[in-house]
C-alpha cells in the first residue's frame, strides 16, 4: 500500500483550492441569467474583481425577464 507524498497532497490541496470556488461563481452567474461559465472568469486574478463590479452593478438578464413580463401581465 503506497502512501500519499507531500507534493502529490500539495497538488491535491492546490487544485481544489482552485476548482471548488468555481461551483458558486458558476451557480451565482446562472442564477443573475449570464452563462454559468462566466464563472471560470473568476479564476483570473484582477478580471475577477472587474467581474464582481459588473456583476454589482450591471442589470442582470433574469430581472430584465421578470420587469418585462411584469408589463405584459
Amino acid at each position: 500500500m503506497r502512501f500519499i507524498g507531500l507534493p502529490e497532497l500539495l497538488f491535491l490541496l492546490g487544485v481544489g483550492a482552485f476548482l471548488i470556488p468555481l461551483i458558486p461563481f458558476w451557480k451565482i452567474f446562472s442564477k443573475a441569467g449570464y452563462p454559468g461559465a462566466m464563472g471560470l472568469i473568476m479564476l483570473v486574478p484582477f478580471l475577477n474583481l472587474i467581474m464582481l463590479f459588473y456583476l454589482g452593478f450591471a442589470e442582470w438578464p433574469v430581472l430584465r425577464e421578470l420587469e418585462r413580463l411584469r408589463r405584459q401581465g
